[in-house]
């Protein structure tokens, strides 16, 4: 009874890390849209997103005197990790010069569709209460984030889209899966990846030429760089590595619907954006989706 309780408090862990991970990582447009409109480039925001976010938790774990040290062994998984993250960024802010916002975030939540074929590659089989969902949240996300029917679609910003949800995809499984890094800690396999996100930021904006302070200009400025690194950074990533471990990638990845639902409601509320009834409808289904998953988990996947 006791060893059943345990696994009932884990897994109810992993879900609610789930959902603050995907709500966290939904504050962007919070942050990000009032330092792209005082001309802050994105990789000038990136870099100070990661690289903040990598001092402040750095920070936190001295204050807690956690250990840094990784098992040789597994640098380079921490390092790809850390790749993979940045890269599923870089290639969704790109895909935004050639498709609609809205076309690349629904592409972009294919990754649960990947996460799902990946483990079953592996030989995990998702229930079919996790493929449901899946499918129901997917069907959501097409409501929400449909573009017009005059919107210009372009092959590259398709792959884009797409090739960033293959990035986050194989970060969630190989957070999961990999017994390299099975015995490290959230925060170090999160400080790895934040600071190889901001050296490879770092290094694209050499190459692009520039100051690093381009558009940085006054104290709100660097407040919403704050918030950035804090809330949908931080907090996002040491969530996801949390609900990743607890209750797996693929049921992980169905709980990031949170992230657009809450992008959504806070250009509802806070930049008066208009709320749709067919945007309520694909609400409804992904919320309904989530409970479902959670009430109805299914056998553990084989």
């Amino acid at each position: 009874m006791r060893r059943n309780l345990h696994i009932d408090k884990r897994r109810l862990i992993g879900y609610v890390a789930g959902m603050l991970a995907g709500m966290s990582y939904g504050t962007n447009p919070l942050f990000g849209k009032a330092l792209m409109d005082s001309g802050v480039p994105v990789m000038v925001m990136l870099f100070f997103r990661y690289g903040m976010a990598a001092v402040i938790l750095a920070l936190w774990m001295v204050f807690r005197k956690e250990s840094f040290r990784a098992e040789r062994r597994g640098i380079g998984l921490l390092i790809l990790l850390g790749l993979l993250f940045a890269g599923s960024s870089i290639t969704l802010f790109c895909s935004y010069e050639f498709i609609p916002s809205g076309l690349a975030t629904t592409l972009v939540y294919l990754y649960p569709v990947f996460v799902a074929l990946i483990m079953v590659f592996l030989r995990f089989y998702p229930s079919w209460q996790t493929w449901l969902s899946i499918l129901a949240t997917f069907g959501g996300i097409l409501l929400l984030s449909a573009p017009s029917e005059n919107a210009q679609i372009r092959i590259p910003g398709v792959l884009l889209a797409v090739g960033a949800a293959l990035c986050y995809s194989f970060y969630l499984v190989i957070v999961n899966r990999s017994k390299r890094i099975r015995n490290v800690s959230k925060h170090t396999l999160t400080l790895y990846s934040l600071v190889t996100g901001t050296v490879l930021f770092a290094v694209i904006r050499a190459f692009q030429g520039g100051s690093m302070l381009e558009g940085v200009d006054s104290a709100a400025d660097w407040g919403n760089l704050i918030g950035l690194a804090i809330v949908p950074t931080m907090i996002s990533m040491l969530t996801l590595a949390m609900s990743t471990r607890y209750i797996g990638p693929t049921k992980t990845a169905v709980l990031g619907v949170f992230e657009p639902l809450t992008a959504i409601l806070i250009g509802t509320f806070l930049f008066g954006e208009p709320l749709t009834g067919k945007m309520a409808v694909g609400i409804a289904i992904c919320v309904a989706a989530v409970v479902f998953m959670i009430l109805k988990p299914g056998k553990k996947p084989r």
